[in-house]
């Protein structure tokens, strides 16, 4: 529930290890719910269960290293005076930036290196959050979410506000990712978002499961066309042009 308001109702799906899945909805279908109960910000409600990595009951903390999370609310929140490696090294803390009290190991400066390589983008190490593009902070958040090894990474609209060419960037590296065996999940109303390494989409409409099903089937005509309560026609219309 979100105040009176039954966000989620009677949702019931599994994704397995490894596997790409993409939970598509239109504006107010639950899927932002759904992240903050991943994330364990909404709780079900008494008599509902929420699993995670085989577990019903965690240590918040605990899962924050098991989960990689990228959301707007982080980007919004993380686009402050720290530098880029800062932000990456964060993640260690589940905090946004370093307190005084964080103990920064050797080990984990290395990490935060590696995945600012690995994510192509080293040299925004020593650049301020607040000065690099969107889609550089976006590539940063993705390290901070890398930086621990988690078994999962979820992507709330991973392109939002960015550009044609920040956009293809984000989508290779997240390609680059899926091919070494980490676990996406990607929520998103934004179709083009769908790298081809996503082979299942669970679609969302007023909280329930709408749809789940292999990549090619949920994303048909007939069945997005019913998704976004739009004709057919329509539907076909602006998939032509697109």
């Amino acid at each position: 529930m979100r105040g009176a308001k039954r966000a989620l109702d009677s949702l019931t799906f599994s994704i397995a290890q490894g596997e790409h899945v993409a939970i598509l909805g239109p504006n107010g279908s639950g899927k932002s719910t759904l992240i903050k109960a991943i994330t364990r910000e909404c709780y079900p409600v008494q008599g509902s269960g929420l699993r995670i990595l085989g577990q019903d009951r965690w240590n918040v903390f605990d899962l924050r290293v098991q989960l990689g999370i990228v959301s707007n609310d982080l980007a919004q929140t993380c686009a402050r005076d720290i530098k880029g490696r800062e932000a990456v090294l964060s993640g260690f803390f589940s905090s946004i930036g370093l307190m005084p009290y964080h103990e920064v190991t050797p080990e984990m400066e290395k990490k935060a290196d590696e995945v600012l390589e690995l994510l192509e983008v080293p040299h925004l190490a020593d650049r301020w959050m607040d000065e690099v593009s969107s889609g550089e902070a976006r590539r940063i958040l993705i390290g901070r979410a890398l930086v621990h090894d988690p078994r999962a990474l979820v992507l709330d609209e991973p392109t939002t506000s960015l550009d044609l060419r920040a956009t293809w960037e984000v989508h290779e590296i997240l390609r680059k990712l899926a091919r070494s065996g980490i676990t996406i999940v990607m929520v998103t109303h934004h179709l083009p978002d769908l790298i081809p390494e996503i082979g299942r989409a669970i679609l969302l409409k007023q909280g329930r499961v709408f749809h789940d099903g292999p990549r090619a089937e949920s994303l048909s005509q007939p069945m997005l066309a019913q998704l976004f309560d739009m004709p057919p026609e329509v539907f076909s219309a602006v998939s032509s042009s697109l």
